[in-house]
């Protein structure tokens, strides 16, 4: 009953192994399964790229300097932060995938770091990130209804341009002096107050007006921020936007309008371009190196400690497909910083096999038998491996808590290899070693010391 539970564990290992192996690499799988002419187009193993990072990839490294003159001190840290939300929702809609927009500095010396993998139009790019955000409120046209009706035609046919429902206004975010988060008195539900200049007001009174019943929309960079229906005129420059709001999305809205309202103005400090080539040329670079790295890892414990040796190998190929098809999955933006952990796990993943190996060693020399000294080697390992691993993972977790997008590339892919390391090393070489109780090969004792 024990070899049979071992036999199922292993399966479910390799099925898992396999699995991934042509999740990460289907191409080859998938070019067979086209040659079947009876299977449909749809049977094919997920075919989902990598995603590669700026150094990788190549693009744009951006630099703005942002100008908080016209900010109170409190305000620094809500200001450069609706700044970078527009900016990000900005690079979304410019089509870069995996962006990286981060906010650098304190006090009135802050600056926003721009790095744009993939992309080739730096001067497209450069200008769409430098416009000021622009707030507007729109109301409804007259043939709205129509326009619907058109749209959902032009979805259910998947062709042909959508037209927007809502007009532009003349009350746009340069009227809007602030928004500030607030509850309702009865229900507790959260909305958004907004307060108008002078001039803002009075537009804001004659649009209410005139859609009293109707939506009034508020669009930021062109994207809908929120429709609420206006129930009377208002006057006095105040209004609120209401709806089933979380906290959350209610202060997130308070953020864009604000940056709508009150942009920070930026310049450009500096701009680095990184060429395709260059980029290929760090990826070939970095995956040769972790073959390379992989081959003498591989060499070194087979040579070392023959049959165990080779069950480690097993294991750690399949933490390598494990490990590569999780990137995939979650996605991990793979740097080079990225590569660099990933190759200190190879050897890391090996680290645990071999403190097992020369603990079985001893009890092999002592006389133990096969499955006592395997056992015996299995757990009194643990404790070092469970504490090594540990150390090296809460250090990694700190690096990407507090460490800047570099680092945080790095600590990220390391630690992902110590949590699939600590399975590979354990549970696969374990289980692998296991079929081999009660068979001839346990009496070789010279494969095993």
């Amino acid at each position: 009953m024990r070899k049979k539970r071992v036999y199922l564990i292993i399966l479910a290992l390799m099925i898992l192994g396999v699995s991934s192996a042509l999740f990460v690499y289907p191409q080859y799988v998938n070019g067979l399964l086209g040659k079947v002419g009876f299977l449909p187009s749809f049977v094919r193993v997920p075919d989902v790229p990598f995603q590669l990072g700026l150094d990788l990839q190549g693009g744009m490294h951006l630099v703005y300097q942002a100008d908080l003159s016209q900010i109170q001190s409190g305000e620094y840290d809500s200001a450069m932060a609706g700044l970078r939300d527009v900016i990000e929702r900005r690079v979304n809609l410019f089509g870069v995938k995996e962006p990286l927009v981060q906010v650098e500095g304190s006090g009135k010396d802050q600056r926003l770091i721009v790095e744009l993998a993939g992309v080739l139009d730096f001067q497209e790019a450069a200008k769409l990130i430098g416009q000021t955000p622009y707030l507007e409120f729109a109301e409804q046209k007259e043939n709205a209804a129509e326009i619907v009706e058109n749209n959902k035609k032009i979805i259910e046919a998947k062709e042909g341009n959508l037209e927007n429902p809502f007009g532009a206004t003349p009350l746009t975010g340069r009227y809007l002096e602030r928004a500030e988060l607030s509850f309702d008195s009865l229900t507790q539900e959260s909305q958004v107050q907004l307060q108008f200049n002078g001039e803002g007001a009075q537009l804001f009174e004659e649009l209410t007006k005139k859609n009293v019943g109707r939506p009034l929309a508020i669009f930021l960079d062109g994207q809908l921020l929120s429709a609420p229906t206006v129930q009377e005129p208002i006057s006095g420059g105040k209004a609120q936007i209401t709806g089933q709001f979380s906290i959350e999305e209610a202060r997130q809205i308070v953020r864009d309008l604000n940056a709508g309202a009150l942009p920070v103005p930026i310049s450009l400090l500096s701009q680095q371009n990184v060429g395709a080539t260059l980029g290929h040329d760090s990826l070939v670079k970095s995956l040769n190196a972790g073959v390379i790295g992989f081959l003498v890892v591989v060499l070194f414990i087979v040579l070392i400690y023959r049959v165990p040796g080779l069950f480690a190998c097993f294991a750690l190929v399949f933490y390598l497909a494990l490990l590569l098809a999780l990137f995939k999955v979650i996605p991990v933006t793979l740097t080079l910083a990225g590569i660099a952990g990933v190759i200190l796990s190879v050897g890391m993943a090996v680290d645990a096999n071999v403190l097992i190996f020369s603990r079985m060693r001893e009890e092999l020399r002592e006389g133990k038998s096969f499955f006592v000294s395997m056992e015996e080697g299995f757990t009194r390992a643990w404790p070092s491996i469970r504490d090594g691993n540990l150390t090296t993972l809460f250090v990694s977790l700190i690096l990407f808590w507090f460490g800047s997008s570099f680092v945080q590339g790095f600590a990220l892919t390391l630690s992902l290899g110590i949590v699939i390391s600590m399975f590979s090393g354990i549970v696969v070489t374990r289980n692998l070693m296991r079929m081999f109780v009660g068979t001839f090969l346990e009496r070789l004792t010279w494969l095993w010391k």
